[in-house]
């Protein structure tokens, strides 16, 4: 295949975000027609059972005449999520140098425990259906 035929997205400008086991990329590319898009990455890093890593990657590519709206609406819900949670992480757990200390357990509820002292028990092996049609523009 030339060159013309098949053209990978070139990268622009890029940044990087790690965050624990997860590392995000934003990344500036430019499209055929020679305009530029973002590509926002989040990678996992992964234990296999063998003991060897592997990366689970998701993509969300975001074009210009959408960014004014993605930025309000990131904003707004991280807006509330500050006013109504705060800026501290409530679980220790989630700080990047926590470590376990000897009364863990005395402080941690087990998964049953907590399945009892919820009003409602989510399931973890099910998905919102979520249907794109239903969402309008806003």
């Amino acid at each position: 295949m030339s060159e013309k035929e098949y053209r990978k997205p070139e990268e622009i400008f890029s940044k990087v975000f790690r965050a624990g086991r997860r590392t995000y990329f934003f990344d500036v590319r430019e499209t055929k027609a020679g305009d530029y898009y973002l590509t926002i990455t989040e990678s996992k890093k992964n234990m296999n059972d063998d003991g060897t890593f592997n990366y689970k990657k998701h993509k969300i590519y975001l074009y210009k005449e959408d960014f004014g709206r993605f930025k309000e609406l990131l904003d707004e819900v991280t807006a509330f999520i500050i006013n109504e949670k705060g800026e501290e992480v409530i679980s220790e757990r989630h700080q990047k140098d926590f470590k376990p200390s000897d009364n863990t357990e005395s402080i941690t509820e087990t998964t049953e425990e907590k399945e009892e002292n919820s009003d409602e028990t989510p399931s973890t092996n099910e998905f919102t259906d979520v249907n794109f049609d239903d969402i309008g523009d806003e």
